[in-house]
């Protein structure tokens, strides 16, 4: 499973990606949505909105994790997070690939979810 957390607000952003955000079930800052990575559909709509959300590969224990303390939408494994304890360590306005920020593909995606529990 792939966790997907929107980290931009609505403000200034173009219509199509904020079609896509809704599409994708996640309208709201901080708003986190579990997605397959199998599904090529998702996936590319998730490559198509990588510069507004951070996303990554999370395991069983963090899924189970986040149901006991945030609860689920079942259907969709839809939470909705705090903002991370101690701050965002990065910047929210670089990528992730960059070693300066956290947007797009992130690898340590499972300790900053861990913060925002």
């Amino acid at each position: 499973m792939i966790a997907v957390i929107r980290i931009a607000g609505q403000v200034g952003l173009r219509s199509e990606i904020v079609e896509t955000l809704y599409r994708l079930k996640i309208r709201r800052k901080l708003a986190c949505v579990l997605i397959d990575e199998t599904d090529k559909v998702t996936m590319g709509m998730v490559l198509a909105v990588r510069e507004y959300v951070t996303y990554g590969k999370v395991d069983a224990a963090l899924i189970k994790e986040l149901n006991e303390k945030r609860g689920t939408d079942k259907e969709k494994g839809f939470y909705r997070l705090h903002p991370p304890i101690g701050g965002f360590k990065k910047s929210v306005k670089l990528a992730a690939t960059t070693g300066k920020g956290i947007l797009g593909e992130n690898k340590d995606i499972d300790k900053l979810l861990r913060r925002m529990l």
